[in-house]
């Protein structure tokens, strides 16, 4: 009989995908996810900026959806409510095994938003998790959200950091079902902030909080 495969892959592989729609990149998700059913491979963190988009979550409700408008609104099938993704947002997509991780689904996502908090301390911003509503927060505004979907003991989907980005959209909404939530970004509350500069260090806390050592990002497109 076949010993059971226990090597840990402790290397995260990281993925630069620039500005793509998030359809496309939606799909390479799952798809990467159902390969790596047959085939373990080490996690991966993608990184990327989403054209304007609002993305309804598996339990998203329409009336939480005021007026799309121009920007199309995707049913996706991450766990949450709805939430936008735009340029200027950091969105990290966290494809990661669960097993190979040592974590279970609550400890990710504490994982998770422990890496948004310690990437905006690194710019003198403190900003908390709510064990109530998902993501973190500066006082009562949210910064970072967070949603995921883990199957078969992997996950997909992530966390988004806004960064530098047009806020409006999100009044066309009530953000991740509650209605009022006031939302807030890194430009509002520090200057010279670059996008660049906040993936190069999200992605450095990610791997920490999960245990993981970076590799060298790659530029990919789909």
């Amino acid at each position: 009989m076949t010993a059971p495969d226990t090597h840990r892959f402790d290397t995260a592989r990281i993925r630069h995908l620039g500005r793509q729609p998030y359809t496309p990149v939606w799909q390479e998700m799952q798809a990467f996810t159902e390969q790596r059913r047959q085939h373990r491979c080490a996690d991966e963190l993608w990184f990327v900026e989403h054209d304007p988009v609002f993305t309804q979550g598996t339990n998203g409700r329409a009336e939480h959806v005021l007026v799309a408008g121009d920007i199309p609104v995707v049913q996706t099938d991450r766990g949450g409510q709805v939430t936008y993704h735009g340029p200027g947002q950091v969105t990290a997509y966290v494809l990661a095994d669960l097993s190979n991780l040592n974590m279970g689904v609550r400890s990710l996502v504490t994982a998770l938003e422990n890496a948004m908090v310690a990437t905006l301390a690194g710019y003198r911003i403190q900003a908390h998790p709510r064990r109530d509503a998902p993501g973190v927060y500066v006082d009562d505004a949210k910064i970072g959200s967070i949603g995921l979907r883990v199957r078969h003991g992997l996950s997909y989907h992530g966390i988004a950091l806004n960064v530098d980005m047009d806020l409006a959209p999100f009044s066309r909404i009530n953000p991740c079902g509650y209605k009022g939530l006031r939302m807030t970004q890194i430009r509002d509350l520090v200057s010279g902030v670059d996008c660049q500069q906040v993936i190069a260090q999200l992605q450095c806390e990610i791997c920490r909080a999960l245990g993981l050592t970076e590799s060298a990002p790659v530029q990919t497109r789909f």
